[in-house]
């Protein structure tokens, strides 16, 4: 009787010193699908970055070993202007993004008359794609049918000019279009955490004497800290990943003073089918974000307690 009452107690135990499967199971297709989508093409370009590969070369395919990378970093000048443009590129657009959509959901925050008529406006060019965007400005920046010639009456123009075609002009041309399309990302995310803030502090705080401005920086600025450093980081990953926009808006002109990294890995990727070259220039890209992701996360204590 003691043998049949103790046996499925030592069952019980040999059962629970197994480890459980279900969790694994349940996990594994996200697993896979992580491999799949992520790893697998991460280490695709790390072993072409290693090759000399040309699909229209076969002859001259083979293992390079560093020679790729050796070619970028001494001998490639358009390589350092294109990280360069990058560096430009994305301290200028998330840096007024940052502001201008700050300010903007500032003013929608508050209550006023047709409030969500003017919050509709404000969020609707993230609706825009990339491609639509480019085709919007393309028609302002026209020398005949955009803004060019009243701003030519102004004496702030040329006649027959576009501030594309220009060195002088291109870059705030195209910075301004992408400030079109990407302030409501910044004005949606921080609109969504500033409607998280109690109403009681504002109160307490006016009660003490507190101006719009102290309120401002006291309580308004440390609730959005982890907000703004999420927003920035992502936006800037994206602003330095961009391709899309500047492709159709200059495709990486006049003379390459628009290329940015990732366009000039399309150039030589794509057009000219260097997919060993262009895949040294990914690598170096990915480990850039990778070293100022973790950089700036640390920098900014994110998730960190709030002063």
């Amino acid at each position: 009787m003691a043998t049949a009452q103790a046996s499925p107690a030592r069952r019980g135990r040999r059962r629970s010193g197994r480890a459980p499967r279900t969790p694994y199971a349940l996990i594994a297709p996200s697993v896979l699908l992580m491999l799949g989508f992520l790893v697998y093409p991460m280490a695709t370009v790390i072993y072409y970055s290693l090759q000399h590969y040309n699909v229209t070369q076969p002859w001259d395919n083979g293992f390079a070993g560093l020679e790729n990378f050796r070619e970028l970093l001494f001998h490639d000048e358009l390589f350092w202007q294109s990280l360069w443009f990058s560096v430009k590129w994305v301290a200028a657009t998330v840096g007024l993004q940052l502001i201008f959509g700050l300010a903007l959901a500032l003013i929608v925050n508050e209550t006023f008359v047709g409030r969500a008529v003017s919050r509709a406006m404000v969020f609707s060019p993230w609706a825009v794609s990339g491609v639509l965007t480019t085709s919007i400005w393309i028609l302002l920046y026209n020398p005949t049918t955009g803004f060019t010639p009243y701003l030519a009456e102004l004496g702030l123009a040329e006649h027959g000019s576009s501030p594309l075609a220009s060195p002088g002009t291109v870059f705030p041309a195209v910075v301004l279009t992408e400030l079109w399309r990407g302030v409501p990302f910044f004005a949606i995310l921080l609109l969504a955490d500033l409607q998280s803030i109690s109403k009681d502090l504002y109160e307490a705080a006016s009660v003490d004497g507190a101006t719009r401005l102290q309120r401002f920086r006291h309580i308004t600025l440390p609730h959005l800290r982890d907000a703004i450093v999420l927003a920035t980081l992502l936006r800037a990953v994206w602003e330095f990943n961009n391709v899309d926009l500047l492709f159709t808006l200059t495709g990486g002109g006049p003379a390459h003073q628009t290329t940015t990294l990732p366009l000039y890995v399309a150039q030589k990727a794509v057009t000219a089918h260097e997919f060993g070259y262009g895949s040294a220039l990914t690598t170096v890209g990915f480990v850039i974000l990778l070293f100022f992701s973790i950089l700036y996360l640390r920098l900014s204590k994110f998730g960190g307690e709030r002063a």
